[in-house]
């Protein structure tokens, strides 16, 4: 029962721009898939279908995420430069 709980939370939760804009693509897909017989367009579909449902994309779930910046980050260091000349022969 736990995890139908899970489940409904995680497809009726948290739908944002690129969620929705997944499922119009991906119904959009599918349906060209349909009229066309195509099959490779039918697996674009699906993928898209499944981001959209998951709420993952490419990355995974929040695979891509750009650190936040840290004093760490912040703080600059001397940078020593070393000559180096061609062999003379």
């Amino acid at each position: 029962m736990n995890a139908y709980i899970n489940l409904r939370q995680m497809l009726f939760t948290n739908w944002h721009f690129m969620r929705w804009l997944r499922l119009g693509l991906g119904i959009f897909v599918a349906v060209q898939a349909v009229q066309l017989h195509d099959t490779l367009s039918g697996l674009i579909a699906f993928f898209f279908l499944y981001q959209a449902v998951t709420n993952t994309g490419c990355c995974g779930s929040g695979g891509c995420v750009v650190p936040a910046n840290s004093e760490k980050m912040n703080q600059s260091k001397a940078v020593v430069f070393e000559e180096v000349e061609p062999n003379k022969k």
